[in-house]
């Protein structure tokens, strides 16, 4: 077997390999818009080759991926990953990943990240899930809200307006509300521009045919969006909400709610602390389903990693870091002041031992470490080091994930 990388002249051959391997086809990319494969770098894909023939691919995004303390990081997303059925259990997957994660690091990159298709599969591979997601469906004839209770909250009305525009009408909107929204929320991704212009994604990345609900401030500047359709009679589907504070999002959720002829509402991609489901004057009004995991990191450099996010208190932990798949082990000593961290090899007891993948689900502070170490994951030595680590991991808001590759 061979693996390399591939070139411009590879696209059609790596899009029908992965394609072959889900069994599915090529489906024609949507008017205006490309196929989600057109955004695909090709100087960062691979292509596993046995007796000549493909069998495998696996690619990588350019991205910025958000940290707490609102830090932008360069990440690679992990896409496109597939072995034909023919070739499946032979070793191609596990050579394939441990190809790219070698070229990663060659590259200079210490994060990685993706989506899993099955929730079993790259945990071995040093990936942890790190941001959740859900859908809430909310029926139109119990989505009234409740009055705020905290004395001195104004109602729910942001001071603003709402805007029903098509999608084709807002492409611009979209690009600069959603680059203004991922730049402060934790766990997001940054959409390259290329991606708009392209078409390339799901809606409303797509051209597919979207009303967009657009609010905009006071002084008509938008400052949050809501894309949706009724695909289903009597149901309208939000593909996602965009909005840079609670009121905005709260005003666009108030739009949708009340749209006529609907008998339900459904969020996708709904992040679980969500304030919606407090709003409503009918707690169990909103009924969550598909909560699930969305994004997965894996840290190549865990020195690099540590120092680069920011941290919200003081404090120091021994981490005993454990990555099977690529052979590797390592003790560090990490220590933060003043939301700055410093993370140095140790020969010093430690704190928690763990793996990779655990490290890479607590890293944007969206799992608890005293969460793991209850699940058996993670071993605290000492009373009070899990909660140490929960003070010193989290963020200063649950990560989220809404962009999809």
């Amino acid at each position: 077997m061979e693996i390399r990388s591939t070139t411009d002249q590879d696209l059609d051959v790596f899009v029908d390999t992965v394609h072959a391997a889900f069994g599915r086809f090529p489906e024609p990319p949507p008017d205006g818009g490309g196929g989600w494969w057109s955004a695909l770098e090709m100087d960062r894909n691979l292509l596993a080759t046995a007796d000549g023939r493909p069998v495998g691919t696996a690619g990588a995004y350019s991205f910025e991926l958000t940290l707490p303390g609102e830090i932008l990081a360069p990440a690679a997303g992990v896409t496109a990953v597939g072995v034909l059925p023919s070739h499946r259990r032979q070793g191609v997957l596990s050579a394939m990943m441990r190809h790219q994660l070698t070229e990663l690091r060659a590259r200079g990159e210490f994060l990685s990240a993706l989506l899993a298709s099955e929730a079993l599969i790259y945990r071995r591979f040093g990936y942890g899930p790190a941001t959740y997601t859900q859908r809430l469906v909310v029926p139109r004839h119990q989505a009234a809200l409740a009055a705020p209770r905290a004395r001195g909250t104004a109602d729910f009305a942001a001071t603003g307006s709402v805007e029903l525009l098509r999608r084709a009408e807002c492409g611009e909107i979209l690009e600069e509300v959603y680059d203004r929204y991922r730049r402060a929320q934790p766990g997001a991704l940054s959409r390259p521009r290329h991606w708009w212009a392209l078409g390339a994604g799901q809606p409303p990345v797509s051209p597919a045919p979207r009303y967009v609900a657009v609010h905009r401030d006071a002084d008509g500047v938008p400052d949050g969006y809501a894309s949706y359709s009724l695909a289903e009679p009597g149901t309208l589907t939000v593909d996602e909400t965009v909005a840079i504070d609670d009121a905005v999002s709260t005003a666009l959720a108030q739009f949708v709610l009340g749209h006529d002829l609907v008998a339900q509402v459904v969020f996708k991609k709904f992040p679980p602390d969500h304030p919606l489901r407090w709003q409503l004057a009918d707690f169990r009004a909103g009924q969550v389903n598909d909560d699930t995991d969305w994004l997965w990191v894996r840290l190549l450099d865990v020195p690099r990693a540590l120092t680069a996010r920011g941290w919200f208190m003081d404090g120091e932990l021994v981490l005993d870091v454990d990555d099977p798949f690529l052979g590797e082990h390592g003790r560090y000593l990490l220590t933060v002041r003043d939301g700055q961290a410093d993370c140095v090899p140790t020969d010093r007891e430690p704190d928690l031992s763990l793996d990779v993948s655990d490290l890479g689900s607590v890293y944007l502070g969206g799992t608890a470490p005293s969460t793991l170490v209850r699940a058996g994951h993670i071993r605290a030595h000492r009373p009070g080091a899990a909660m140490l680590a929960d003070a010193l991991f989290r963020a200063e808001r649950s990560p989220h994930c809404l962009h999809w590759f």
